[in-house]
């Protein structure tokens, strides 16, 4: 199988399956030098692992990380960093009355269509918990990130029709939030949403905002590469995600230049880069960073896993009906926020590593004259 390797300089190899030893990630083109542990990583993995959240999967995972290479005495080696997390309580009998039946929503049918034959417990690599080595990689990112000042904050911003408020965003409480939302009011709104959903057997829709702060202007690059290209390439990679969307989104549509454009000031003092009064460009203009607040949202479909009656077919095309069961999230959005934020994380030290090669006056700055 193709297509399990993500980015330019920094390259991310994810592999594993939901119900097979373990899920997990190599990450090449990592920097040497910094202080990294399992315990740097395993706060992320924790924010996505299965019941951690009454909104998710009653699946319980320790995914405990373990890190197999490039570290040495604490410290990155510069070579690949390999991590692996083991899986503990799969139940791969869950799926054997639906092993011939193409789920409604699911990967099932592409998969045969593709390969001539598919993992049916738990759908395998198109299985959420495929996103296990996404986070593990993100988080030893985010963790150099915020090392240079820049901070990733990703969160549920809408379920259903419940959106979070802007005016009540509270970050303390988003620490501790059921749905991963920063609003305690359309929290409360939402868990009932989900608790009466899961009652009914169904599942919501949802979406999920990643504001970045402290970015530098000038990382991405003008055609095929620009950055908000890459981070919707890294987005839209992520399983259930249907749209990305950057600054105002699908807003621009409607609004006038002399609405949309955002007008520039003078570089505050002690600040490198020049200012904007707004911004409605989600801090990507030509597909360059210009310096202020990178604003992504990406939407998740209701999960497909639904136990209500649904139709369909099996492998040799013969109607039949399918109810499925086993222990789903009726919500994507809560435990997904970390997966955006951490491929986030991976798209944006990318592009930072990328840049640092890209201007003849930085490379004789760095190496100068022998």
């Amino acid at each position: 199988m193709s297509g399990s390797n993500f980015g330019k300089v920094l390259q991310l190899t994810t592999f594993g399956e939901s119900h097979g030893v373990g899920l997990g990630a190599v990450l090449d083109g990592f920097p040497a030098g910094m202080a990294l542990s399992e315990a740097d990583i395993q706060v992320y993995l924790d924010r996505r692992r299965p019941g951690s959240t009454t909104m998710g999967t009653t699946r319980q995972e320790a995914d405990r990380v373990e890190l197999l290479s490039g570290v040495f005495e604490g410290r990155t080696t510069g070579t690949p960093i390999a991590m692996l997390v083991r899986n503990t309580a799969q139940r791969s009998g869950d799926y054997n009355t639906i092993s011939q039946l193409y789920r409604p929503g699911h990967a099932d049918y592409g998969f045969d269509s593709r390969f001539g034959l598919r993992d049916w417990r738990g759908g395998g690599r198109s299985s959420g918990r495929e996103t296990i080595g996404r986070v593990a990689a993100g988080a030893v990112c985010a963790k150099l990130l915020g090392e240079m000042g820049i901070e990733l904050t990703a969160y549920t911003c809408a379920i259903g029709d419940i959106r979070v408020d802007p005016v009540r965003f509270d970050r303390e409480f988003l620490q501790h939030s059921a749905t991963a939302m920063p609003d305690p009011i359309a929290d409360e709104q939402a868990v009932a949403l989900v608790q009466k959903l899961r009652e009914q057997g169904d599942s919501i829709g949802s979406a999920v905002a990643c504001r970045i702060t402290g970015v530098p202007a000038g990382l991405g690059d003008p055609v095929f590469d620009k950055l908000d290209a890459r981070f919707a390439q890294a987005l839209m990679s992520i399983g259930a995600v249907k749209s990305v969307s950057v600054g105002d989104g699908a807003a621009v549509t409607t609004a006038r230049g002399s609405e949309n454009n955002d007008a520039f000031l003078p570089a505050a003092e002690n600040a490198g880069s020049l200012r904007k009064a707004t911004n409605h460009s989600g801090g990507i203009l030509g597909g360059i960073s210009d310096g202020s607040d990178i604003l992504l949202q990406a939407c998740f479909k209701p999960t497909p896993s639904i136990s209500l009656p649904q139709q369909t077919v099996n492998r040799d095309g013969i109607p039949a009906d399918i109810e499925i069961h086993g222990r789903h999230d009726p919500v994507i959005a809560p435990r997904a926020a970390v997966v955006v934020e951490t491929m986030c994380a991976i798209v944006l030290l990318d592009a930072m590593l990328s840049r640092m090669c890209t201007r003849a006056d930085d490379v004789i700055s760095f190496y100068g004259r022998r």
